[in-house]
């Protein structure tokens, strides 16, 4: 008796999981979803900032994450999903983004993060190492938006310029935090 209760059980639990599956039925290697949410974010950043504009025409690739979700209290962690995009617009891969923080902070927020590779070896770094940890590898300078208004093509020395904007929710806090990049397929 017992286990033909199981088993009426476990059938509508088997349907319900098959009918919840998360597999995507779009073209496969492609999010079109992340594509249009990083190519929005990427516009407001120009938007917000507009010499960063000629950032872009001077970058080999731009990482977009249009959003990546922080939480923490003491320990905290922050994640997301991103684009790389060539200079033409066209996508060149997917990419998530880790990081772990600890210290003195409490809070959650979303916002958005751009990254302008300036070098064909930074993209190669991040497509080749086994992900890229943001203070190893090319050097990484992130921006400000004081900084994003008033940068020139001289100022641009660096492999990789880092800007943080959007930001929403209230996180406050000092920690140490490193951020691991890697490539994944959709």
């Amino acid at each position: 008796m017992f286990k033909y209760l199981r088993l009426i059980l476990a059938v509508p639990l088997l349907l319900l999981a098959v009918s919840c599956s998360t597999q995507q039925t779009g073209t496969p290697g492609r999010d079109p979803e992340l594509e249009a949410k990083a190519r929005t974010a990427l516009q407001q950043l120009i938007d917000s900032a507009p010499r960063t504009q000629e950032l872009q025409k001077k970058a080999k690739a731009v990482l977009v994450f249009p959003d990546v979700v922080k939480a923490g209290l003491i320990v905290g962690a922050q994640g997301g999903k991103g684009v790389m995009f060539a200079p033409d617009g066209s996508v060149m891969g997917y990419y998530t983004a880790r990081a772990v923080s600890y210290g003195l902070q409490a809070g959650g927020q979303t916002f958005s993060e751009a990254m302008f590779l300036m070098s064909d070896e930074a993209i190669s770094y991040l497509n080749t190492s086994d992900g890229w940890s943001v203070g190893v590898g090319p050097s990484v300078v992130v921006v400000d938006a004081g900084m994003g208004k008033s940068m020139t093509s001289t100022t641009l020395k660096s492999d990789v310029y880092a800007f943080i904007y959007g930001q929403q929710g209230l996180m406050a806090g000092l920690g140490v935090q490193g951020q691991k990049i890697t490539k994944y397929t959709p």
